[in-house]
């Protein structure tokens, strides 16, 4: 059974920086694709960043410039560097990952409060 760990979300002031991680623990599985989501209250759920088992990267338009995904392969974790924090990327973040076979797992989310 697999299961992902969040951790690194917190209150940061405008401007600062966050660092977000996600681990897989379980059983053995290889993921082809990781990603970070986000849901602000009042709205669905969207698309922030995701990275491939080759490392392509894509991003939302809304955290481009801002924010680094990456992914430690042998770990079978994945990072989320956001700098540049504004109060609009206040949400809880879920990260996801998907299986060569396209399961999806998703973590329990961490809250992200952007305030000054």
């Amino acid at each position: 059974q697999v299961q992902l760990v969040e951790s690194g979300g917190g209150l940061v002031h405008p401007g600062g920086s966050l660092r977000l991680s996600c681990a897989a623990s379980g059983s053995f599985v290889s993921f082809y694709l990781m990603g970070w989501y986000r849901q602000a209250p009042g709205k669905q759920r969207e698309l922030v960043a995701g990275v491939t088992s080759g490392h392509s990267t894509n991003y939302a338009n809304s955290v481009k410039g801002r924010f680094t995904i990456s992914r430690d392969n042998a770990k079978n974790t994945v990072y989320l560097q956001m700098n540049s924090l504004k109060q609009e990327d206040t949400a809880v973040y879920y990260c996801k990952m998907t299986t060569m076979q396209l399961n999806d797992y998703w973590g329990q989310g961490t809250q992200v409060t952007v305030s000054s």
